[in-house]
């Protein structure tokens, strides 16, 4: 995620932000510029409209814009939404279908802190260009999404199924996340890297399924048709990943089923090209320690048109989580990204990412059908998304 600035007075900003800590502007995310703007009240305007704030535009180029209705009845959402669509909801809170009980005074900070991942999530996938930043006649475009609570003898269970995912709010709990990592033998766990990891289920059913890409995806991640559930099963009941699983994977709950596997890539892609832009926003000047080189690179944004080179992202990306993890050491804190990518697993990021940036194939799969990448939870009654 890359930094801003104010447009009123230059000060840094961050995407959550909604109020310029120093001029007192009011903010607000432009889904059609994927920018966080000030902005101000349209002069005269009875009906709530806000403009953005500069001195640098031309009549023409004046747009309008409402704030989300998540934002002025709930203050859970800092993107606006064009004045001429007609959903009251932003382009990213319109993808939730379902709530748990906001009456409940902690689902409200959940929700809040789960919807701060999602809108960095949708950033992400529309810099990437999948998803549309600007649907038209108010629809949703993506992926939708219900956070949902556990109830008495109905467990909710993480997962994504025909366009669908859902997520168990309890997730959004420091305590009950960390808990969860430490039983399951993780080293990472955030509600970021489950949405990206849902996303990827997501992903594969419109970029995978069904086309010409499916017998090269069977050849590096294997075959999806194999029973998932009893993948899963297999996978828990025998302890986890084989022992030589990091030279095959980018993490051990990869080697459960061919789909977790691409699932588990995705997001680390996603954590790729997020970081890469983070550390070209602050222009970080890298070069790798104990190489024979005296080169100093600086990171580039790996969403600029000109940097769309895979190996060069990868050269860039473990010098980048090298620096990362050791400022985190500085700190007495454990590595912010505790992987390790051999071969196999950056041959399989370099296949999301050409699925990625090449066109669709015209052709039909081949090899026989596909499956749709589907985990459901067990269903359960819950408020619907405002």
């Amino acid at each position: 995620m890359r930094t801003f600035r104010c447009d009123n007075c230059g000060h840094p900003l961050f995407f959550e932000n909604v109020q310029c800590l120093k001029c007192g502007s009011a903010l607000a995310v432009l889904p059609d510029r994927l920018a966080l703007c000030a902005v101000e009240p349209v002069p005269g305007n009875q009906e709530g409209l806000w403009q953005r704030k500069t001195r640098r535009r031309r009549q023409s180029e004046i747009r309008h814009y409402r704030l989300c209705r998540n934002h002025t009845e709930h203050q859970a959402c800092n993107f606006a939404v064009p004045a001429t669509d007609p959903n009251p909801l932003c382009v990213s809170c319109r993808q939730t279908l379902m709530l748990p009980d906001l009456s409940q005074p902690e689902n409200h900070e959940r929700w809040y802190r789960i919807e701060v991942a999602k809108r960095r999530l949708f950033y992400t996938l529309a810099k990437l260009g999948l998803t549309s930043v600007d649907p038209p006649d108010g629809q949703r475009d993506g992926a939708v999404f219900q956070f949902l609570a556990d109830l008495p003898g109905q467990q909710v269970m993480t997962g994504h199924c025909e366009g669908v995912i859902t997520l168990n709010i309890a997730e959004a709990d420091d305590t009950e996340r960390v808990r969860l990592r430490v039983a399951l033998h993780e080293p990472y766990r955030t509600l970021l890297g489950h949405l990206r990891h849902e996303s990827g289920h997501y992903y594969w059913d419109r970029l995978i399924r069904g086309t010409a890409r499916l017998e090269e995806f069977r050849k590096m991640f294997g075959d999806e048709t194999a029973d998932y559930a009893r993948a899963l099963e297999t996978h828990y009941a025998g302890g986890g990943a084989p022992g030589d699983w990091q030279d095959h994977y980018v993490s051990a709950y990869a080697t459960a089923h061919p789909w977790e596997d691409w699932a588990e890539t995705w997001a680390h892609y996603l954590h790729m090209v997020d970081l890469l832009e983070t550390a070209s926003s602050y222009s970080t000047r890298l070069v790798v320690p104990g190489n024979d080189s005296d080169d100093i690179e600086e990171v580039t944004n790996p969403f600029d048109s000109a940097a769309g080179d895979f190996d060069q992202l990868v050269d860039q990306w473990i010098p980048l989580t090298l620096l990362l993890n050791s400022l985190n050491r500085s700190l007495g804190q454990d590595d912010a990204y505790p992987f390790a990518l051999a071969s196999e697993a950056l041959d399989k990021l370099r296949f999301v990412h050409n699925v990625i940036h090449s066109p669709p194939p015209s052709e039909p799969a081949g090899g026989g059908e596909a499956e749709s990448s589907c985990q459901t939870g067990q269903p359960e009654t819950q408020a619907e998304g405002p």
